[in-house]
């Protein structure tokens, strides 16, 4: 099931009921419509485009990749008349990553089975991409954190931003890095902005956009001081695992109930960024 929800004038949000409430934009031009991201499941994104093709009846001409993770690129091949638009390490990461990680994910779930990658073809390195629909501008910029070849895609007239996972309920720089991200959610914070559109969870209205950027910086601060603090333990992984998602300022109750989850596979990859090892436990640890 998707849930759809208008944001603003022919802007529009699709949200998955099945996975992590994940989104994906729509933006309708007269002659032509922009598909930004793709849904977890085959059958969620084909809804959104049957809801463009029988509904709006407007051919859709792009699709917006903002970064290669599959609840976000792999409905590409949905859109078979569509140009495809990312960052060129988006491209780069669906070669390296996507292809092999969709090879496994075939093996155990048969929904994939005649899924097939299709890669952008449009691609930026820096500055910003452009696309007019109708008399709304879209800009096309990137915003790292969550991966590197995260991109956000700013409504200029609407004032309306699709973040892509660098904005979400819950920070996750598993795959990413915690300085960009934190660089990226400053600069959320000097933009006047109505609506941010996360890659996951509910829209972020305009009085909400500075206090949620601040928590997320308060939240990566906090994590990075508990990966610094175990450091110096001779077995870290034991004091990580008291750090729990509360004790970090966040609820354990978001995207669905994953946040635990998430937040647990933060800490490991942090401590392995910062330290460049894995945390050791102690025996009575692993007996626990």
């Amino acid at each position: 099931m998707v849930k759809r929800e208008r944001v603003a004038n022919n802007v529009y949000i699709f949200q998955s009921k099945e996975y992590a409430q994940v989104n994906a934009g729509l933006v309708v031009g007269p002659d032509m419509a922009v598909i930004i991201d793709t849904l977890a499941f085959p059958e969620e994104t084909i809804t959104m485009r049957e809801f463009v093709e029988q509904e709006l009846q407007v051919p859709i001409r792009y699709v917006i990749n903002t970064h290669y993770h599959a609840d976000h690129a792999w409905g590409n091949m949905f859109f078979p008349g569509a140009i495809i638009m990312a960052h060129r390490l988006c491209y780069e990461a669906l070669i390296e990553h996507g292809i092999p990680s969709l090879k496994k994910a075939r093996k155990t779930n048969k929904a994939l089975k005649n899924l097939k990658i299709v890669l952008p073809t449009i691609l930026f390195d820096e500055g910003e991409l452009g696309i007019q629909v109708g008399k709304k501008t879209l800009k096309l910029f990137s915003l790292p954190g969550h991966t590197t070849d995260n991109i956000a895609v700013l409504i200029e007239e609407d004032r309306v931003m699709f973040s892509g996972d660098t904005i979400m309920p819950l920070p996750y720089i598993v795959d990413g890095d915690i300085d960009e991200m934190m660089a990226s959610l400053k600069k959320v914070t000097k933009m006047p902005l109505e609506n941010i559109v996360q890659g996951h969870g509910d829209i972020i209205l305009r009085g909400e956009v500075v206090r949620v950027a601040n928590e997320n910086m308060d939240y990566l601060s906090t994590i990075r001081k508990a990966v610094r603090k175990a450091a110096r333990r001779k077995y870290p992984l034991d004091l990580l695992e008291t750090f729990d998602v509360e004790s970090c300022g966040k609820s354990r109750v978001l995207l669905d109930g994953l946040a635990e989850e998430l937040h647990h596979n933060n800490l490991l990859a942090l401590y392995r960024q910062i330290i460049g090892e894995e945390p050791e436990g102690s025996e009575l640890f692993f007996m626990d």
